[in-house]
């Protein structure tokens, strides 16, 4: 099995080769974007999940390939964030209505 799919963390060095940035402007986008936060080790190092490099990928994407700022690549993620809130809220609130309609049903 291939060695990269059963890894459960990623350093910064191998999330920044993955991308071909240096590792100071991973460290630079982790203090600008909140969402962004891999956890540390007792040593400090940074201990990046496939979440956190998926964070990455969409900063990158945003950035460097679409030209958004910093700013407007915040205010992009955030927006996605809120909607992605949203859709889970509505989620439960039918999953409550079908469940209510089921018990309904079976009265009848």
């Amino acid at each position: 099995m291939n060695e990269e799919i059963q890894k459960r963390y990623y350093s910064i060095g191998e999330v920044a080769e993955r991308f071909n940035v240096n590792t100071s402007l991973i460290r630079f986008w982790e203090s600008e974007f909140d969402m962004l936060r891999p956890k540390k080790n007792k040593k400090g190092d940074r201990q990046f999940t496939q979440k956190d490099i998926e964070c990455v990928q969409t900063i990158y994407h945003l950035v460097k390939e679409k030209g958004y700022t910093l700013q407007g690549a915040k205010d992009f993620m955030k927006a996605k964030s809120a909607k992605h809130s949203e859709n889970a809220e509505l989620i439960t609130s039918l999953e409550k209505i079908k469940s209510f309609l089921a018990e309904l049903r079976d009265k009848l």
